[in-house]
């Protein structure tokens, strides 16, 4: 069994990786650590989890988290990058689900999380956990930055067009639209129910922190500078991404269900719908999946790509799962194929 600590595993993020891996068949939640609920049982403050997660929440002890074989962050910004160094030297397998490791240039996270990185060293050691692009990487890794919700599916929804270069990369624009848990547990009034109910807005025109991150993604996979506009918005609902990606093609006889479908033939957590069709949240509600619907109106040069997920599973804990499934030489679907609840 692979014993496995999550640090920060009251919040959202955090209580959805205790649902995956209550239910690994090859896991053992070893530590589940959370600054607001010690030694509370884990059920009484999740009652989900009851009878699934016997365990109760503990403090933080870097004693305790070197016992575990990996260790899971659900933390802030700010924080992994604090106690990374130790356990790595100590052997253990780290899997960060936060923002710290996930820039290779200090100076644009600083710029971006407006902190000092106190491990800019270990930046470099970081793998990018997008294991339909990267798996072979993480399975080496000693150390994954799992990537953003909004990063996952802008990514995922570009990764064949700008593999083949079949497109201008100039001038992407791509708008995309999360549901509230995206923000976290902590309460705002920006994110009650009366203020979010009933309304849909966008945000972080200007700049959000995502954006170098999906830079950076899409320069890595293209192999050349890539141009794009992102505008996120906020959904009224709990769970899910929706992503409407334009770009040119430059090839007008490019079939890209083709190219889609051959992209992603061996790659089990994403699903292309049949051209001209429509993905919906609901769809990969609670679910590891990504669903890719393809459109080129009129038959012309724009393709339109839209992209759904769920930003809790695949926009977070259930991918960096899947990136622990690799790392330990599992089937990557192993405790994670679900299937979405409709209505």
């Amino acid at each position: 069994m692979i014993d496995v600590g999550v640090v920060g595993a009251s919040g959202y993020t955090g209580v959805e990786l205790l649902r995956w891996l209550a239910s690994h068949p090859h896991v053992k939640i070893a530590v589940a650590t959370s600054r607001s609920h010690v030694d509370v049982k884990i059920d009484r403050v999740f009652p989900n989890l009851s009878g699934i997660v016997d365990i109760c929440y503990s403090t933080l002890d870097i004693s305790q988290l070197k016992q575990c074989d990996v260790v899971f962050f659900a933390t802030p910004h700010g924080v992994s990058q604090t106690l990374v160094p130790d356990l790595l030297n100590a052997g253990i397998k780290v899997i960060d689900l936060s923002a710290d490791f996930r820039i290779r240039d200090v100076a644009v996270w600083e710029n971006w999380y407006g902190l000092e990185h106190r491990a800019p060293d270990l930046i470099p050691l970081a793998v990018y956990g997008l294991p339909e692009f990267n798996s072979e990487r993480i399975r080496e890794a000693n150390l994954i930055a799992c990537p953003g919700c909004y990063p996952t599916s802008i990514q995922l929804g570009l990764l064949p067009l700008l593999r083949c270069r079949y497109s201008d990369t100039s001038d992407i624009v791509v708008n995309a639209s999360s549901g509230v848990s995206g923000a976290g547990r902590t309460a705002k009034v920006a994110n009650i129910y009366s203020e979010v109910g009933d309304n849909y807005k966008a945000y972080g025109v200007d700049g959000h922190r995502h954006h170098p991150e999906v830079v950076q993604g899409l320069n890595d996979i293209s192999g050349c500078s890539v141009g794009v506009t992102f505008v996120p918005h906020l959904l009224p609902i709990n769970r899910g991404i929706h992503a409407t990606i334009f770009i040119n093609l430059t090839d007008l006889h490019l079939n890209l269900d083709n190219l889609y479908a051959s992209a992603f033939v061996d790659k089990p957590f994403v699903s292309i719908l049949p051209s001209g069709e429509y993905p919906q949240t609901r769809n990969v509600r609670g679910t590891n999946l990504c669903q890719i619907g393809l459109h080129r109106p009129f038959g012309g040069s724009k393709a339109i790509i839209l992209v759904v997920l769920d930003n809790l599973v695949k926009g977070a804990s259930g991918q960096a799962i899947q990136c622990m499934n690799l790392m330990f030489d599992l089937p990557e679907t192993c405790g994670l194929k679900s299937t979405a609840s409709v209505p």
